[in-house]
C-alpha cells in the first residue's frame, strides 16, 4: 500500500474540538524536542495565560512549519495577503 492509498481516520474529543484562542506563541527547544506554547495575552495586561502546549520532535516540527507555510499561501490565494502585525515583537 503506497502513501496515497492509506486513509487515516482522526478522532477528536468534543472538548478539544472547541479549540482555544491564542494571540501569542513562544517556541523553545532542547536537542530532542521543540516546544510550542500558545498563549492568550489580554490587552493592557502584563501577564499571558498558556492555553496549549504542543511538544514535537524536530522532524515533526519542521513538517509542521512547512505545512503551516503552505496553508498560509493557500489562505492568501483565497483571501488576499496577510499584512504583518505592527504590534510589539512579543509572541508571534
Amino acid at each position: 500500500m503506497n502513501r496515497e492509498e492509506r486513509k487515516l481516520q482522526i478522532e477528536i474529543d468534543k472538548d478539544i474540538q472547541k479549540g482555544v484562542y491564542a494571540n501569542m506563541a513562544m517556541i523553545s527547544h532542547t536537542k530532542e524536542e521543540i516546544v510550542f506554547d500558545f498563549a492568550f495575552l489580554q490587552p493592557q495586561q502584563p501577564r499571558a495565560s498558556v492555553a496549549s502546549r504542543v511538544i514535537m520532535s524536530p522532524a515533526h516540527a519542521k513538517r509542521f512549519v512547512q505545512a503551516a507555510a503552505e496553508n498560509l499561501k493557500r489562505y492568501e490565494s483565497s483571501f488576499g495577503e496577510v499584512a504583518p502585525s505592527k504590534e510589539s515583537k512579543i509572541g508571534f
